[in-house]
């Protein structure tokens, strides 16, 4: 049984690797405004998708309540991001920090890292801001509420998904078929690194 799931797991992984390619979730700022393209624009890269999903993943593999708490103190904390590079707030490091990201978390996924709610919430709050930020610099002029809106129900559906993934991934083979997911986003956030 356990090599049936083992293969489409090593397939999974060796596609995500593949998608490793360097970030280019960036449309054309004229393009920003609407609630589509918000909701689009998290889906347009792999380092947001990597991330969003990892957070959904370790959110599930923690069970309990950080499978609300964490995701929402992702989207929260991405809101302030957002606000703050609306705001003309200058952060440092953003693109550094939103690939460690898909390390960091892809990490914690391959490790099965089990910290309280708070402190894992605390944790991806932590990428959320500079996710957040760079929404928020690659809007250009356009309308701020509709995009933010729509990245935000985006980012939201991600997690979602990484959820699901990790319960289904869960019940399938325990935490291993999601350590190996986990392994592959870090392999992939360090790809995108090098690249």
């Amino acid at each position: 049984m356990f090599k049936r799931i083992a293969r489409p797991a090593a397939l999974s992984a060796g596609l995500l690797l593949a998608a490793g390619a360097p970030a280019f979730a960036h449309l054309n700022p004229a393009e920003h405004g609407s609630f589509m393209a918000g909701l689009s624009h998290p889906m347009t890269g792999a380092d947001h998708i990597l991330a969003m999903v990892a957070v959904g993943i370790w959110a599930a593999m923690i069970g309990g309540r950080a499978m609300l708490a964490v995701p929402a103190a992702f989207v929260v904390t991405m809101g302030i991001g957002f606000a703050l590079a609306l705001s003309g707030v200058s952060l440092p490091f953003v693109e550094p920090a939103i690939l460690a990201s898909v390390v960091a978390l892809g990490l914690m996924v391959a490790l099965a890292v089990k910290l309280p709610a708070s402190a894992s919430a605390a944790v991806v709050a932590v990428f959320a801001l500079f996710h957040g930020y760079a929404h928020g610099t690659e809007l250009g002029g356009a309308g701020a509420a509709t995009f933010g809106l729509g990245f935000i129900a985006g980012t939201a559906l991600l997690h979602a998904a990484g959820v699901g993934l990790g319960i289904g991934l869960n019940r399938l083979g325990g935490m291993t078929l999601s350590r190996i997911l986990g392994g592959a986003t870090a392999l992939a956030g360090i790809a995108m690194m090098a690249g």
